[in-house]
């Protein structure tokens, strides 16, 4: 007589379910735009379109009148400080005030870049 294999029996892991959570989402109140001391009232004037850095001069041509003793913002992608002007030349030559259409050396506190925008405050 053969002898009889003996079968194996495989049992099933039998796998529960857990539940599936439901996620609540959290709902932000708006935003509130932030509150600002002062308002500044910024006019754009100009803009670079270029830097000497052993002089730390800019050149800029003008949208709009300047002149010496005004106040500008420079801002730029790297760039944004203000300053007081004082020193503006054209072709070498010193002079007080500048006109729209201009195209002015102006001395600069720190480096500038071109495209730079230039208001004046």
């Amino acid at each position: 007589m053969p002898l009889k294999k003996k079968r194996r029996v495989v049992k099933k892991r039998v796998v529960k379910k857990r539940p599936v959570r439901k996620v609540q989402r959290k709902v932000k109140p708006k935003a509130k735009r932030p509150v600002t001391a002062k308002k500044t009232k910024e006019k754009s004037i100009g803009v670079i379109t270029h830097y000497f850095p052993k002089v730390r001069a800019a050149v800029v041509k003008l949208k709009g009148p300047l002149s010496i003793g005004d106040t500008v913002k420079i801002k730029g992608h790297t760039t944004d400080f203000k300053q007081n002007v004082t020193s503006i030349q054209i072709d070498r030559v010193p002079i007080s005030s500048a006109k729209k259409g201009q195209e002015i050396g102006l001395l600069v506190d720190s480096r500038v870049r071109r495209n730079d925008a230039v208001y004046k405050i």
